[in-house]
C-alpha cells in the first residue's frame, strides 16, 4: 500500500493500551498534506504524487516560481516542505485533495523516516565507540584513534577509515513501529517507541514496507 504523510515530532509521552499496559509513545503532528501534483507514465514517465506540508506556527520558506505555479494550479497554499510519493498501479489521488491521519485508520505498523540529532565534530571514541588507550598517567594515549597511515606502501590512508568527523544529521529509517492511536481532531499520531530527531524535526510516516500484516 502506497501511503505517506509528512509531519513534525512534538516529543514523547505515555498512554495505556487496551490491556491497561503503559506504552511509551512518540507524538507526531502529521498533515494535512495537500496533493500538489499527480504524475503519470504518459506525461512524466513514472507514477507519483507530490504532497506538501506546512508546520503549524512556522513561516513557509521563500518559494520559487515553480512552487508557486504548482500550488496555484492545485488551488492550495504554497507549502513549507514537499516531497514525492511513488505510486504503483491504480490510485485515487487527485490534485487539490489531501492526505490526513485518518487515512491511517486501518494501519497497524509504520516506518518513520527522520533526521538524527546533530552532535557536531566528534572524536573516534564517541563517533565510532573506540575503546581508547590506557587511562593511567603518562600514557599520552587516552582517546585517540591510533595510527592511520600505512608507512611506505601504499603511503596513504584507505577510504572509509574510521576517523574523527561530523556526527549526526543523517537520514535514518526506523521500521515496523506500532501505530498505537490516532487523534484526527488534532492531526496527531501516537507511535510506540522513539524515532530519530529532536523536537520539531520534520519527518515522514509511511506504511511499513517489510511487514506483511501492516494493515488491519
Amino acid at each position: 500500500m502506497n501511503l505517506e504523510i509528512i509531519g513534525k515530532k512534538l516529543g514523547m509521552s505515555q498512554v495505556y493500551d487496551e490491556n491497561n499496559t503503559l506504552v511509551p509513545v512518540t507524538i507526531i503532528e502529521a498533515g494535512p498534506c495537500p496533493i500538489l501534483q499527480v504524475k503519470s507514465d504518459s506525461s512524466d514517465g513514472y507514477q507519483a504524487v507530490q504532497i506538501g506540508y506546512n508546520p503549524r506556527g512556522k513561516e513557509p520558506n521563500k518559494p520559487n516560481k515553480c512552487q508557486v505555479g504548482i500550488a496555484k494550479k492545485a488551488n492550495v497554499e504554497v507549502q513549507h516542505v514537499s516531497q514525492e510519493l511513488r505510486i504503483i498501479g491504480s490510485h485515487d489521488y487527485v490534485e487539490g485533495g489531501s492526505i490526513t491521519v485518518e487515512n491511517f485508520n486501518d494501519i497497524k505498523t509504520v516506518d518513520v523516516i527522520s533526521t538524527t540529532k546533530g552532535k557536531g565534530f566528534q572524536g573516534v571514541v564517541k563517533r565510532w565507540n573506540f575503546g581508547g588507550g590506557p587511562a593511567s598517567h603518562g600514557s599520552m594515549f587516552h582517546r585517540r584513534g591510533g595510527s592511520y597511515g600505512l608507512c611506505q606502501w601504499p603511503g596513504r590512508v584507505f577510504k572509509n577509515k574510521k576517523m574523527p568527523g561530523h556526527t549526526g544529521t543523517a537520514q535514518r529509517t526506523t521500521q515496523n513501529l506500532q501505530l498505537v492511536k490516532i487523534l484526527p481532531e488534532k492531526n496527531i499520531l501516537l507511535i510506540k517507541g522513539s524515532v530519530p530527531g529532536s523536537k520539531g524535526t520534520i519527518l515522514t510516516v509511511r506504511v511499513a514496507k517489510k511487514t506483511k500484516n501492516s494493515i488491519k
